[in-house]
């Protein structure tokens, strides 16, 4: 089962495995992990188990069944590169993916150094977009350098939520960089000044730079619902996408 995604970057979710366990402060206010619990309640397929890792075979053909080209996030409710999800598991996914060149798949992990070292020996399907969280220096920063190590056509960062000024970053083999603030009723606040100090810098080493949403907090520092605050930073929209792609998603 895929499902439309509302995720402003992206067509629709593609989850192998749905279920995750939390290893950093971006981790802590995970929408998958309730949405997980909401869709046990209601007895959907395949969350039987809530938020607990669960591999889902039945769902690895899905995509091959849709045959007009669509951009799939991988994995939206979990983390491919956990580390209770075999290699074998992780490369019948990638099969899929290298079966489909009709499609292209944006993976994102927390899980850097494990995705590193699956494809040290391993080749990136040419339509697979790689990234990585990145939602402070302590934790997010680190997974790019990991990240800079897997041979993807596209390597892309989702710095989201942001919550710190995540300081200088080496943006050298980075084709993305995603920025968005956090959503739902326990949101910490971004700063202006955080998300415009990650602009500036992509714009500076000519990354492309989309801006997702502001999430809880507006640009004012003023808590309201998510769709009130919008998606402009600095009176504008950012929906770049890497070099020589088009934008399906938010055509200009």
């Amino acid at each position: 089962m895929t499902t439309i995604s509302r995720i402003e970057w992206t067509e629709r979710t593609w989850n192998p495995t749905v279920g995750c366990t939390k290893i950093s402060p971006g981790c802590k206010h995970c929408y998958a992990e309730t949405m997980s619990r909401r869709l046990k309640a209601m007895g959907t397929p395949g969350y039987e188990n809530g938020f607990v890792l669960t591999l889902l075979p039945e769902r690895l053909e899905d995509p091959v069944k849709r045959k007009k080209p669509t951009v799939y996030f991988v994995n939206s409710m979990s983390d491919l590169f956990h580390d209770k999800v075999p290699d074998e598991y992780i490369e019948r996914v990638f099969q899929v993916i290298e079966q489909t060149p009709q499609h292209t798949y944006q993976i994102l992990t927390k899980r850097a150094a494990r995705m590193a070292r699956f494809f040290r020996k391993r080749t990136v399907p040419a339509n697979a977009w790689m990234g990585v969280s990145v939602e402070d220096q302590k934790y997010g920063v680190p997974r790019i350098n990991h990240l800079r190590k897997v041979p993807a056509t596209i390597r892309f960062l989702s710095v989201e939520p942001l919550l710190e000024n995540v300081g200088k970053l080496d943006l050298s083999g980075i084709h993305w960089v995603i920025v968005g603030g956090e959503s739902g009723p326990k949101a910490r606040p971004m700063e202006k000044a955080w998300a415009l100090a990650v602009q500036h810098q992509c714009e500076d080493q000519n990354v492309a730079f989309f801006f997702k949403q502001w999430g809880g907090w507006g640009a004012d520092g003023k808590k309201r619902a998510k769709a009130a605050n919008g998606r402009e930073l600095n009176g504008r929209t950012w929906d770049e996408m890497p070099e020589g792609v088009v934008n399906r998603v938010n055509p200009a």
